[in-house]
């Protein structure tokens, strides 16, 4: 059995997959920014289960949260970056605050994660890397633009990242979630700039209502997408991105079709700038 490090491990996905991967044998550091909230989701006290405050905006947290981990398991297998939160409002409305504060937690959050885990995982030429990203930063929407930026960058992050861990036996997947009835869409996950400027009322403002009627009416089961992710972490080739539920699979292949459309119909544009 392995040695799971997730972070966000209080609630929603993350509760879930801690649950999941205990379920199965393995040992979780599960971290929080406040451990009392692990001690709540898990009060049965699971064998297993190491409850570390660690918010993945402290460097220094992390750290310790790691020694703690290696000194109670002397390893880690996996790693799960689901820590985050989404942000609703158009590109103009969001301020800058909201946009730098976001990006410190579903970006620099998980580098902060990675520096903390990758050189246990590179020493040991094994392990797995998981970022939990969103169908949103494949293919993104009017009113969620700068949480998909977060998510796209994660994107990025993680393709590179596949490249430069595979020599070592390091795998690394995102995982790209649809809807999941979680609390992701409550006020204890999402933060909602005020609608300030009318004239993005037409663009952005149907997504905001969306939004705020299908809160709690998500099709993705939770106990489901995590039973997925913990199965991709046993796969013999794990894949680099996994969309989870119908929606992010549409998603993703609207998206694909269009690129592919806009590629034939300008390829004689983008092929006349060569010298």
């Amino acid at each position: 059995m392995g040695v799971w490090f997730v972070t966000g491990a209080s609630r929603g996905l993350g509760a879930e997959i801690t649950r999941e991967a205990l379920r199965r044998g393995h040992s979780v550091i599960a971290t929080a920014r406040d451990a009392s909230a692990l001690l709540k989701a898990f009060p049965e006290k699971p064998d297993g289960l190491l409850a570390v405050d660690a918010d993945v905006t402290r460097p220094e947290q992390l750290a310790a949260a790691v020694e703690a981990g290696l000194a109670e398991f002397g390893r880690i297998d996996v790693v799960v970056n689901n820590a985050g939160y989404g942000l609703v409002g158009a590109i103009e409305e969001t301020s800058d605050r909201a946009a730098r504060d976001l990006f410190d937690v579903n970006v620099f959050g998980v580098l902060n994660t990675l520096r903390a885990t990758l050189p246990t995982l590179r020493a040991q030429r094994s392990g797995h890397v998981v970022n939990i990203g969103s169908v949103g930063g494949f293919a993104t929407a009017p009113a969620v633009g700068l949480y998909g930026a977060s998510k796209f960058a994660l994107e990025g992050i993680t393709e590179a990242l596949h490249g430069e861990l595979a020599p070592l036996g390091v795998r690394v997947t995102i995982i790209e979630p649809g809807g999941f009835r979680t609390d992701f869409l409550s006020s204890s996950s999402i933060r909602v700039e005020p609608a300030a400027i009318a004239d993005y009322a037409a663009g952005a403002g149907p997504v905001r209502e969306a939004l705020a009627a299908n809160d709690g009416l998500q099709a993705g089961d939770p106990v489901k997408g995590a039973k997925a992710i913990v199965d991709v972490t046993e796969a013999a080739e794990p894949p680099l991105r996994l969309q989870l539920g119908a929606d992010a699979v549409e998603r993703v292949e609207a998206k694909l079709d269009l690129v592919r459309r806009e590629l034939d119909q300008w390829r004689g544009t983008s092929l006349s700038t060569a010298i």
